[in-house]
């Protein structure tokens, strides 16, 4: 046996099976849909009995990738999914690849490679019986955690096989044989859970379960303007109060500007440790603290209202994509609707706040944290804390909600500086005060709008000027617009340009980064132009996604990539969900009742959705019901998950259309759910999805279900009342939710 053989074996003191990844170089592993720089690791572990326990790689924070990663493997390594356990993998790309959670991006990134990884282990336990039994092994095949040879009607379960497989090469991923997908048992099949049975019975899995022998508790009193400063405290006093073991002042590391960076440091505040979180954040409403509230103090919603609206009589600052002539085509146009849309900052509202648990001794870090994007955050620490990465342990607890919040680290940062500080195991849990007015917010905007029809009501020209926050071409995190916005490229003269304004406040990305807002805008105004050209919304726009596609030089069609928008799947969306809604017979609108149709395309997702609603007399809002239709790719891998993100997104896309974060003398007014509210089960409708399956590789769930709701409930309204919903939330619009 050479060493490593004799590694993999001892892996497993009782006998199993480990499988170790080979390394490949980069741009061979890009082209074979295999991860970057893989190095031996144990993905699969194969007990004496036949249990099997597939590591779960990525932060899961609801979206469920704790089942369908490790279902990946499972499906091709052949196993009962009932004989699977599923365990969390610490961060260690090294061994396990990318292991963040954002951008939709789990499901294309480890479709091929983690079933690869299964496919590579069947090969080995193959391998392993055709050696005991003195057959070739193309003639065994295998089946629910067996190896079976049928000339000689010999079979071995998976465990008795896996001490000799650990003892074979580990094949190339890129050549092993993937299943044919209709022979799929377990992708494509509803699977419960694999932490629901721990969640209802109130087990800990969360971060904010985490208790650590002779651990304390934190708070940090935050500033009450972004980037203010402590200039004097009753730090004295407060440490005489009951738990109390430590209260420090943070100086923060942030640099103010009128550009902030996505992850800009750690914020100035007043931390107090305690026995329990309780006795410090009761201490807490003790503390007394004089600010230096800083050129933050200067900002307020109203002020940034206004500039906008100067900005947008001005000429754009900067052009994402322009061709044809814009001009021209308005000026010749038959008839040119115009409109402003608006909408404002909001908060992720997780419903677990920001929080991890550090220990630090003898110039090590061990974290277990509730990130989205673990590797940054331990750059982030290691870089805050002067230590390598390579000191710096992270284990990944799951996640009470993300929504892209959790893409940034501070308070990882923060709870490494005070396991420094207090030199004993201690757990930050933010107040939900505080996560709610220390939020990295989804930026506002605010877009000038202007089309132009034909005689025959075609659309002939679209010019949108964006207001937004940043400094100069830099755009806050978050706050960006593409330059393949629908319609760009479907229409024959187009012109999308930008403005930024400075803002002292930290932004992010919010689920749907970009499309949660841009897709209301759009389609709102795509439905508008479809009323002022007479004509139906679902004809109106699939006959501008019939359009050839453009370049930037208004020639050529543009080349499909995953990234980009296939109109014909975009169509296929909105004819699936027009069926199954009834909209071609459907009276679209009578007074205090009516239906909304849009669509959307965002990371290479494609949704379109069907709102019904009520309008009563004082303006208040009933959705009734919901259609929705998907085009993800060739498999559904989990449906049962599936479907519930189609309703996660529709739900949170209706709570989006109430909220807002809104800043007076540079303070965030808003504090809690009652004035950023969630919407209720009561008001929550019945929503159908369904799904339109295509030949392409399957793709996320995060984001695309979230954009077209918000457009599809204001076209309703506006068939129901004849009122645009032109400025979010809906009470800046005259209505609220029944």
């Amino acid at each position: 046996m050479n060493r490593r053989s004799f590694l993999q074996m001892s892996a497993l003191a009782g006998g199993g099976f480990a499988l170790g990844l080979y390394e490949m170089p980069w741009a061979q592993a890009q082209r074979r849909g295999v991860p970057r720089n893989l190095k031996p690791a144990s993905f699969i572990r194969i007990a004496g009995d036949g249990t099997v326990t597939i590591m779960a790689k990525s932060p899961e924070i609801g979206q469920g990738v704790k089942n369908t990663l490790p279902m990946m493997i499972a499906e091709e390594l052949d196993v009962e999914w009932k004989a699977v356990r599923v365990e969390q993998a610490d961060l260690d790309e090294a061994s396990y690849g990318g292991q963040s959670a954002g951008g939709s991006t789990s499901t294309p990134n480890n479709w091929q490679p983690l079933r690869r990884v299964g496919a590579a282990g069947r090969q080995m336990l193959v391998a392993a019986a055709a050696s005991n039994w003195g057959v070739d092994a193309a003639e065994c095949t295998t089946q629910a955690g067996r190896v079976l040879h049928a000339a000689s009607g010999k079979s071995a379960g998976y465990g008795e096989l896996a001490v000799k497989a650990a003892t074979l090469p580990v094949p190339p991923l890129d050549q092993v044989k993937l299943k044919d997908p209709k022979d799929y048992r377990i992708i494509g099949k509803s699977q419960p859970g694999v932490d629901t049975h721990a969640i209802v019975m109130g087990k800990p899995l969360f971060g904010i379960d985490m208790s650590l022998p002779g651990m304390l508790s934190a708070v940090i009193a935050k500033n009450p303007v972004f980037g203010a400063k402590v200039k004097s405290a009753n730090v004295e006093e407060i440490k005489k109060l009951p738990g109390v073991r430590h209260v420090l002042v943070i100086d923060g590391t942030l640099e103010l500007g009128s550009f902030i960076d996505g992850e800009p440091g750690m914020e100035p505040g007043v931390a107090i440790v305690a026995d329990t979180w309780w006795q410090a954040q009761s201490a807490r409403k003790s503390l007394k603290v004089d600010w230096d509230l800083g050129p933050g103090a200067a900002q307020s919603t109203e002020g940034f209202k206004t500039k906008a609206a100067e900005l947008l009589k001005g000429t754009p600052a900067n052009t994402v994509r322009s061709y044809g002539d814009v001009d021209g085509a308005l000026k010749g146009a038959a008839k040119v609707v115009e409109a402003v849309y608006e909408y404002p900052l909001i908060a992720h509202g997780t419903l677990e706040p920001m929080g991890s648990t550090a220990v630090y001794k003898d110039g090590k870090l061990e974290m277990w944290v509730t990130s989205q994007a673990p590797p940054g955050g331990r750059a982030l620490v290691a870089k805050a804390m002067g230590i390598p990465e390579s000191d710096i342990t992270v284990h990944m607890c799951r996640i009470g909600g993300g929504f892209g919040r959790r893409l940034m680290n501070d308070y990882m940062v923060e709870v490494a500086w005070l396991a420094k500080q207090v030199s004993v195991p201690v757990k930050l849990l933010w107040a939900r005060e505080d996560d709610i007015s220390h939020d990295a917010y989804r930026p506002g905007g605010t877009h000038g709008l202007k089309a132009g029809l034909d005689a025959q009501g075609k659309l002939v020209a679209w010019s949108q000027h964006l207001i937004t926050y940043g400094d100069g071409k830099r755009i806050v995190s978050g706050g960006g617009i593409g330059g393949d916005e629908f319609p760009s490229g479907y229409t024959p003269n187009y012109g999308l340009f930008m403005t930024a304004m400075p803002l002292i406040l930290r932004c992010g990305p919010l689920r749907a980064p970009g499309g949660n807002a841009y897709a209301w805008v759009g389609q709102s105004f795509l439905d508008e132009l479809a009323v002022a050209a007479g004509r139906d919304p679902l004809e109106f726009q699939l006959e501008i996604l019939s359009n050839t596609p453009v370049t930037a030089s208004g020639q050529e069609p543009r080349a499909k990539g995953p990234g980009d928008l296939n109109p014909e799947r975009l169509a296929g969306v909105l004819k699936l969900v027009a069926e199954k809604s009834g909209w071609v017979t459907r009276k679209k609108g009578t007074p205090g009742h009516g239906f909304g149709i849009a669509a959307y395309f965002c990371h290479q997702g494609y949704f379109a959705e069907v709102a019904e609603v009520s309008v009563d007399k004082d303006n208040k809002v009933t959705v009734n019901h919901v259609w929705a239709a998907g085009d993800v790719g060739s498999q559904i891998i989990n449906p049962q998950a599936a479907e519930s993100m189609g309703y996660g997104g529709v739900v949170d896309g209706l709570s989006q259309m109430a909220q807002e974060i809104t800043l007076d003398g540079g303070v965030v007014q808003q504090t809690n759910f009652h004035q950023h509210p969630l919407i209720r089960m009561r008001q929550t409708p019945p929503i159908e999805v369904y799904w339109r399956k295509t030949d392409y590789s399957p793709t996320g769930l995060g984001e695309p279900t979230l954009p077209p709701i918000l457009p599809a409930v204001g076209n309703a309204i506006f068939a129901a009342t004849g009122k645009r919903v032109r400025t979010l939330p809906l009470a800046r619009s005259g209505f609220s939710w029944a």
